[in-house]
């Protein structure tokens, strides 16, 4: 495919796609029957015989090959021959864990491979230092009746040794190199104090002892345990101030049987600086969002990770018939700073503490955020907390955020008393919940989040993939204020207040559960359900502007673009009568309290090579929107179970993956099925779309104006949409 012509395969001008013909080489068919048999016989059919006939007409061949396998051997008894009493007991104890020989199983060769990897690991895990995969064989008879096999174990000693010797650590030297460079050709000074087993020298000056040790567990004195040495790698690779880490051992002088670890160290650069740059754009808008992040890896030498960040961005209207700078709309600015620890600087989680399950960290960060809505409102945030990051297992994490301080003050830019403004309808109604910005509020609170399985996220397998997060606030300042008898009544706007400032209360929880499942290959089904609610109570009535959920988006309802759609049947031109008062809305996010999302979607590969990656397909099905829960001037945006089938968006459409597998670009065609803004049959948009669209594209135009109406979105990315 592309690369043949008139039925030939080109010889020049070779793109990197498709495949060539493959030429028939009788030679290598005689290697693939010989390797067809030896497979069978791998697998248990010991008298397997493969033929291969090649029928060939009209310049093309067909080659059959046809396999007799002979009767399936089965094991027929598993015996063992280990000279050495310590490892035939180590194995006996462990094998009921791992071990796939049994009698009355088809023989393998794979379950034998299995069980020599696993007995390898279980005697380097209790101290065998020395101990190596030769050591481990097996001897196989399937001279006996009944198409059974006998299978011998065997564990050989040491050449000229009664048994295997076992170690335990000594003296353990941690050597970090000058610079990146690696350590010098010459001999170096060595550290001349040992403290608990560790002499720490440090060439480059640039590192306190204390927090490289601890990620050292390699300790002096424990018997060796190939499992210490690989969680050792494993952190000291992820503090991110190493390049490279190598551990050697030197044995014990004479006869000892004690191993003493090597472990160098070469450090890489510390500081770093990053610009980055977007263009987020759709048939109305475009804009630009520029930052730049500088960090240091290793702030106060004991590889804390500090970071600080400046970023802002501008939206413009375009198809207005004037310069994009003079229809800008929208302003972003903020700044922000965090610095994260790799410990658990906390009296408590003790059993993370160690890090053996994955590097912990405790990160502090601080931010302060700028919106501006030209003519509609300005706000301002400063959020600050610290937070604890820790790893149960490989696929188990948790990040509890035990003080989240938030601060808002906002104003609206227009004069909220003027009826005749094309902004009073939207004050009047709240529809796009302005009154959440008019005011200043303080939210102190906690935050947890629990993920399963996020490091299976970007492979081709099978599981079960979930994340949930629990926002809550002010329960702990109004458990304060009555215990000191502070009255207040959140609902005749009596509010609790914190230094004169209104605190909110409210508890948001949202989950994200999703099932991939492999189907062969690169082919591979995702089904996602992603939901989430905030309820303020006590001393609030609302949650705060940024805690809304939204619909639509490029990992969402992709038919819809991000922020448009809902809340329920909500339908601009119900509640925004006149052209001046929808065009004074555009850019206004549509916001609720509850958002509900399902996404299907198959991925499947195009091209194996497509400019230096691999080119691949989806077809997907969306479906959900967002709702308020709470009284609202907004109409039909409440939920409404009875309702739900009328409130719920549906879209569906295709999209291309180019993996560079570092990254992946996204391309995404969404199209509407069901739009939740109409009333009875009309919300089925695919039936108008199928027939042509343009009737009722333009009777939207009239009663809509200045909006316009789209049954296809299209979405750009980087990376996979979940």
């Amino acid at each position: 495919m592309f690369n043949t012509k008139d039925g030939k395969y080109k010889t020049d001008n070779i793109r990197p796609l498709g495949t060539p013909p493959p030429i028939l080489d009788s030679t290598l068919v005689e290697i693939s029957r010989s390797q067809i048999e030896k497979y069978l016989a791998s697998k248990g059919y010991f008298k397997a015989k493969v033929k291969a006939e090649i029928e060939v007409k009209d310049k093309r061949a067909a080659v059959v090959f046809t396999a007799n396998t002979g009767p399936a051997f089965a094991i027929n008894d598993v015996k063992y021959d280990i000279p050495d009493s310590a490892l035939k007991a180590i194995y006996l104890k462990n094998k009921s864990e791992f071990t796939h020989l049994k009698a009355g199983m088809r023989y393998d060769d794979d379950s034998l491979a299995y069980e020599r990897d696993q007995i390898y690991q279980v005697i380097r895990q209790n101290g065998y230092y020395d101990f190596a995969r030769p050591y481990i064989k097996f001897a196989v008879d399937s001279n006996l009746n009944k198409s059974k096999a006998n299978v011998t174990l065997f564990i050989d000693n040491p050449m000229d040794k009664p048994e295997h010797k076992k170690y335990h650590i000594g003296e353990t030297n941690i050597i970090i190199a000058p610079n990146a460079d690696g350590f010098p050709g010459t001999e170096f000074p060595m550290n001349p104090r040992i403290f608990r087993g560790v002499r720490f020298t440090d060439l480059s000056k640039k590192f306190r002892r204390n927090p490289i040790t601890r990620y050292n567990f390699l300790r002096e004195g424990e018997q060796y345990d190939v499992r210490n040495e690989n969680i050792t790698y494993d952190r000291l690779y992820e503090l991110n101030v190493f390049k490279n880490v190598k551990i050697e051992y030197n044995k014990g002088k004479d006869s000892s049987n004690t191993v003493n670890p090597v472990i160098q160290l070469t450090p890489q650069k510390i500081m770093s600086n990053r610009i980055e740059g977007e263009v987020p754009f759709n048939a109305g808008t475009v804009g630009f969002n520029l930052s730049n992040t500088y960090s240091n890896n290793n702030f106060f030498r004991g590889a804390e990770r500090f970071d600080f960040q400046v970023k802002g961005g501008l939206q413009s209207r375009i198809g207005q018939g004037t310069s994009i700078f003079k229809e800008i709309y929208q302003r972003d600015f903020s700044l922000s700073a965090s610095l994260s620890v790799p410990r658990l600087m906390a009296p408590v989680f003790s059993k993370y503490v160690t890090g053996k399950g994955g590097m912990p960290h405790t990160v502090f960060s601080t931010s302060y955020v700028y919106a501006l809505q030209k003519g509609v409102f300005q706000r301002q945030v400063i959020l600050s907390s610290f937070t604890y990051e820790f790893v149960e297992t490989k696929s188990k994490l948790h990040s509890l955020t035990p003080l989240n301080l938030e601060y808002r003050f906002g104003r609206l830019l227009f004069d909220r008393n003027d009826t005749t403004s094309q902004y009073y309808s939207l004050l009047a109604l709240n529809v796009y919940n302005l009154l959440l910005l008019d005011r200043r509020t303080i939210t102190i609170g906690s935050k947890y989040t629990y993920s399963l399985n996020a490091d299976k996220l970007l492979t081709n397998s099978s599981f079960v993939y979930f994340r949930g997060n629990l926002d809550v606030a002010g329960n702990t300042i109004n458990l304060a204020s009555r215990i000191f008898g502070v009255k207040h009544d959140a609902k005749n706007k009596d509010y609790g207040t914190l230094l004169g400032v209104q605190y909110l209360q409210y508890i948001r929880p949202e989950f994200d559960v999703r099932w991939y499942k492999n189907l062969g290959g690169d082919k591979q089904f995702v089904a996602r359900l992603n939901t989430g609610i905030g309820y303020a109570y006590g001393n609030s009535t609302d949650i705060p502007f940024e805690k809304l959920f939204y619909a639509g988006g490029s990992s969402g309802v992709r038919a819809w673009q991000a922020r448009t759609l809902g809340p329920g049947n909500y339908n601009r031109a119900d509640t925004l009568k006149t052209t001046a008062q929808r065009k004074a809305a555009f850019g206004l996010d549509q916001l609720g309290e509850m958002h509900a999302e399902a996404n299907f979607e198959y991925r499947y590969k195009l091209v194996n090579k497509f400019i230096g990656g691999k080119l691949k397909g989806a077809v997907f099905l969306d479906m959900g929107n967002v709702w308020n829960i709470s009284q609202t001037g907004i109409p039909k945006s409440k939920f409404d179970f009875k309702k739900l089938g009328s409130q719920i968006a549906i879209g569906t459409g295709m999209g291309f993956r180019y993996d560079v597998q570092y990254f992946v670009f996204r391309f995404d065609i969404g199209l509407k099925i069901k739009d939740p803004q109409f009333e009875g049959d009309d919300q089925w948009v695919i039936g108008k779309f199928l027939s042509g669209g343009k009737a009722f594209k333009d009777a939207y135009s009239v009663r809509n104006s200045p909006d316009n109406y789209r049954f296809v979105q299209y979405n750009f990315g980087i990376g996979m949409p979940f």
